[in-house]
């Protein structure tokens, strides 16, 4: 069995595929440490031209190889800040009214797939599998079949795949399916992402596709699947509960005074509905005045892209939020809405989730959303709580045990935590027993190895 190439925008480093990192990069690792390989792709760092045009960075890890290359500041600009996350990131999160369009900027996007693509050539064996991860790199397939390289390679999503309508709104919108059809195995989040790329196909690229998910299209013939990413949810559980005594907690519940906590981890970012989250919780206060100085909610808000100007708007509105909201509500002994702008070690947030009686995930388009699952792995599995989740999760489709919301409706989302404040235990234990089900059947590993059989199984040159 050749070696594993992991292809992604940014390479986890040593250190924290060893605990820090999230599931992506500890279930690639995995993957990665079977079957020994390399991990390609940007090294976070922006650099001289001289640096970015010397060879990759080599660090050897057991039987992992970590390749990184620096970008320049045009790079960055162009590719990463410009088409990357100012047109594909909003436009594939069905945000077209936050999408700009940039000739030099797409023409940027394609140069460094281009450029990282070359420079992985170099590191390639004969039975080499090559995967690659998400929208930074549609083009990278193309490339690499440019440069002659015909092993096998596969690409995943990691978020929604719009319907037609909405990317034609990207001007080069052929041009990007046409690339993603130089892959032999696309995997997709959600049934619904994949019919999206389908209905493409056949209605605007003349293409076919088969009732076993075969498609022909572009002169291409390539396969697509749904991999639904999971997390492992004994492992979360078993940190969640070792932390859950660790001053970090203690100190939480000091401070909560018996009042129920409501817990909500994001990226900062327009696409995870903050900003309506915080009007539903205002909702609750607002409608059922008996809660008032008796819950709070903790939204914790990494900052991410802070270089771009719509991450910079959505900071200032949530903050204005949550002072506004605050304003009205707060006591001289209560805070309702505690929001923290800052980046937590990922297993203090696992014992934070387990103090919680309420996750309250409601994304208003979102891939799968880990956090979801990591909320409800990390439960007291005697006292669990209760997930709020937003249909446009794509979590949605296999927490059944959660309480669905639509998070354009503060009303309605109002009413879900009010039916989670004063669920009983009973119906409380049966919930997280259901989602506790779905996530060991479709774990992380179950995520990684059905995408590897599945593409090692794709005959070499099938596509061609």
């Amino acid at each position: 069995m050749g070696r594993l190439i992991v292809v992604s925008n940014r390479v986890a480093t040593p250190t924290e595929t060893k605990g820090s990192a999230g599931g992506l990069a500890v279930g690639v690792f995995g993957a990665l440490k079977d079957a020994g390989g390399v991990w390609f792709g940007w090294s976070g760092d922006v650099v001289s031209e001289t640096v970015a045009h010397a060879g990759p960075t080599i660090v050897h890890e057991g039987r992992v190889t970590f390749a990184t290359v620096g970008l320049t500041r045009k790079d960055y600009d162009q590719y990463y800040r410009g088409f990357s996350n100012a047109t594909l990131w909003p436009v594939f999160h069905y945000r077209n009214d936050l999408a700009r369009y940039e000739r030099d900027e797409y023409a940027g996007y394609r140069r460094v797939n281009a450029w990282l693509a070359h420079k992985l050539t170099r590191l390639l064996e004969p039975d080499d599998i090559i995967w690659v991860h998400d929208y930074h790199l549609i083009p990278f397939a193309e490339a690499l079949r440019a440069e002659g390289v015909t092993n096998r390679i596969g690409f995943f999503l990691h978020i929604p795949f719009p319907a037609p309508q909405i990317i034609f709104s990207i001007p080069p919108h052929e041009e990007l399916v046409k690339s993603l059809c130089c892959f032999d195995l696309l995997g997709f989040q959600t049934t619904t992402d994949q019919l999206a790329f389908h209905d493409y196909i056949t209605r605007h690229a003349r293409g076919t596709v088969s009732a076993d998910d075969r498609v022909e299209a572009f002169g291409r013939h390539l396969r697509t699947g749904v991999y639904r990413i999971g997390v492992f949810p004994d492992e979360i559980a078993e940190q969640a509960q070792r932390y859950e005594s660790r001053q970090h907690v203690l100190d939480l519940k000091q401070s909560l005074e018996g009042r129920k906590l409501i817990m909500s981890v994001d990226r900062l970012d327009y696409s995870k509905g903050l900003v309506e989250r915080f009007r539903a919780f205002e909702q609750l206060l607002e409608r059922s005045p008996e809660w008032r100085g008796n819950v709070t909610l903790v939204q914790i808000a990494p900052p991410t892209r802070s270089d771009v100007e719509t991450y910079q708007l959505i900071r200032q509105e949530l903050e204005g939020e949550a002072g506004r909201i605050n304003g009205r509500y707060s006591g001289l002994d209560y805070t309702p809405i505690r929001y923290l702008n800052q980046r937590y070690d990922r297993w203090k947030l696992m014992s934070l989730f387990r103090e919680s009686q309420i996750g309250f995930v409601t994304p208003l388009h979102d891939g799968m959303n880990l956090v979801a699952k990591e909320y409800v792995a990390a439960q007291n599995p005697d006292d669990p709580g209760v997930l709020v989740l937003s249909i446009f999760a794509g979590a949605a489709a296999e927490l059944s045990g959660s309480l669905l919301v639509n998070p354009h409706d503060a009303i309605g989302m109002c009413e879900a935590l009010q039916q989670a404040l004063s669920m009983p235990l009973k119906e409380r234990q049966r919930r997280h027993q259901v989602n506790m089900a779905a996530l060991r059947k479709n774990d992380l590993g179950v995520w990684r190895d059905s995408f590897l059989r599945d593409l090692r199984s794709v005959p070499v040159g099938e596509g061609h």
